[in-house]
Order: C-alpha cells, then sequence, then structure tokens
C-alpha cells in the first residue's frame, strides 16, 4: 500500500534531518494518518458500527479490525491514500521550516548532555 519510511521523507523534503528527528517524523506522520482516517470513517459510520470497530481497537485485533473495515468499508484504503496525499501536501509545505527546527534541537541535543559536567570529587 505504502511506506512510511526515508524514502517517503526523502520525497517531502526532509531527507537532511537528523535520524532522530527523521524517526519522530514518521512516527508524527503515522498518528496523525491514523486519527484523520479513522475521523474520515467514523463520520460514515452509524452508532452501531462505531461501537463495533472500538471493539476491536480496545482488544488490540489489528487483524480483525482491518477485516471488519474491509468487510463494511471497502473503499478504506482509498480514504487512506486521499488523506496521505492530503499530509505529503501540507508537510512539503512546511518542509523549510520543519527542517530549521530540527536542525536547531539537534546542536542542543548534542549540547545538552556534554554540557553537564559530573560533580568533581573534593
Amino acid at each position: 500500500m505504502f511506506k512510511l519510511d526515508d524514502n517517503l521523507l526523502q520525497d517531502l523534503g526532509l531527507g537532511a534531518m537528523p535520524v532522530n528527528e527523521k524517526n519522530k517524523m514518521l512516527g508524527h506522520i503515522y498518528e496523525t494518518l491514523e486519527m484523520r482516517v479513522g475521523m474520515k470513517l467514523a463520520e460514515q459510520m452509524s452508532n452501531e458500527q462505531l461501537d463495533e470497530f472500538e471493539g476491536y481497537i480496545d482488544r488490540n485485533d489489528e487483524a480483525g479490525a482491518l477485516k471488519w473495515l474491509e468487510a463494511n468499508f471497502p473503499n478504506y484504503k482509498q480514504v487512506v491514500a486521499d488523506e496521505l496525499e492530503n499530509l505529503k501536501k501540507e508537510i512539503k509545505q512546511a518542509a523549510p521550516q520543519i527542517l530549521a527546527s530540527s536542525q536547531q534541537a539537534e546542536p542542543q541535543q548534542a549540547a545538552s548532555p556534554s554540557s553537564e559536567q559530573p560533580p568533581q570529587a573534593a
């Protein structure tokens, strides 16, 4: 279907991010995508369907939830694709700011542990 990986970040103009920032960004993209897809699908669900689907989520039954989606919302993959495209457009527009802040964060993170000196024995 799609991969959330370094190639995606390259396509979005975020290939120059530090590795730890890339991992955070991929996690953020996944969580945002999951939330947006969930909201779109929830808008189309009856209360009964919502309760049924939430049951799978509450039990951490990803396979069951996926099977349920395929049976009840055969177009869910298109919803995922559409939301991913929207998210990619937003990220591409913000890429220069994201890169700038990630590169400012990196020197601060690198400097923090080394700037703290261990106590000296007397």
